[in-house]
């Protein structure tokens, strides 16, 4: 495998810090950390290439709070300093993963996403035959339970410049013995990169028949036989469990005729629908009258058989915000279709 060298001096050089400042820019443009650092962008920039260059630099404590959609998380956000150097990091090094990463794998990865794992899973499902099973599996609090000196020798496969390994652990550490921090930019290649070798074991060595795909920790096999289901659930809990030091959460084994819960969706060969949480939370965007958020359930909903329900909903309870809706809403709205 050929190993990439000699990247640390461009990462952290000025050039290169700027274009993370403009990157972490578009997400924190208006925050308070970010007009501070705007402010005094030259010298910013300047003691950032210094620390780095020298070996100083050290990340500043991460601000730390609690979201509890859909689920409780704690969320570590950097500093908007710390956001640049990652930023820098991640320009860098993300190509170099990227070429290894198989085409399923869907989450933060640009031109993919969610819609694109979803389109996925009802092609699969179709080329699956009737009488087949689909294996689900998930980890157990995967971003918590990453084991980091396994993610750096990882890292180390395809990364021979020891001082950019460094500075890519510096974004790692944690207050608990396993994990890495919810937040971070890096954080969620580090994802890709810790699942990817489980990618390559299913598709090489399983070869599930008709097809495979992830999103973060939870990922789905198509076309087996309820014998193969159970066999493969085995050997991928074994290769988990010693190759990745990581645990299954669940596992769900079902009949193809069945579809699947995936990627905030709920798919079957012909129809695709919204999730019931995410049902309920478009209706009270409507009820309490937030137009954008209820904009953005709708960009969520566009591929599935509940956008018809959420505009007709939204028509009868909520006329007002109905007519602020952009025009091609109003286009794709057949009030007299039957939905969800």
């Amino acid at each position: 495998m050929k190993r990439v060298g000699n990247l640390y001096e461009s990462t952290v050089s000025k050039d290169s810090l700027y274009q993370g400042f403009l990157d972490a820019k578009k997400s924190k443009s208006g925050r308070r950390g970010c007009f501070e650092f705007e402010k005094k962008l030259a010298t910013e920039l300047s003691a950032l290439n210094n620390q780095l260059m020298t070996g100083t630099y050290k990340p500043r404590p991460y601000f730390k709070f609690t979201i509890y959609e859909p689920k409780q998380r704690d969320i570590y956000a950097p500093a908007f300093r710390d956001c640049v150097v990652q930023h820098a990091v991640y320009a860098k090094a993300m190509p170099v993963f990227e070429k290894t990463f198989i085409e399923q794998s869907f989450a933060c990865r640009v031109g993919l996403g969610t819609h694109k794992a979803a389109d996925y899973t009802q092609q699969a499902l179709r080329r699956a035959g009737q009488g087949t099973y689909t294996l689900q599996l998930d980890i157990k609090k995967f971003f918590y339970s990453i084991d980091r000196p396994t993610l750096r020798r990882l890292i180390e496969k395809k990364i021979k410049d020891k001082k950019l390994v460094n500075l890519m652990m510096m974004f790692a550490e944690y207050q608990e013995p396993t994990g890495i921090p919810i937040g971070n930019l890096l954080s969620q290649m580090y994802a890709l990169i810790y699942m990817n070798p489980l990618d390559h074991y299913v598709k090489r060595e399983l070869q599930p028949r008709a097809g495979y795909c992830r999103y973060v920790d939870d990922f789905l096999l198509f076309g087996l036989t309820r014998d193969e289901a159970l066999d493969y659930r085995a050997k991928i809990t074994d290769f988990v469990n010693n190759e990745l030091k990581l645990t299954l959460s669940r596992s769900t084994i079902a009949n193809t005729r069945k579809g699947a819960n995936f990627c905030g969706y709920r798919t079957w060969r012909s129809a695709r629908f919204i999730r019931k949480y995410s049902l309920y939370k478009s209706r009270k965007a409507v009820r309490n009258n937030k137009l954008d958020s209820f904009i953005s359930h709708l960009a969520h909903a566009s591929k599935t058989r509940s956008l018809q329900h959420l505009l007709n909903y939204a028509a009868q309870e909520n006329p007002d915000l109905y007519r602020q809706l952009p025009k091609t809403y109003h286009q794709r709205h057949h009030p007299k279709r039957s939905n969800l």
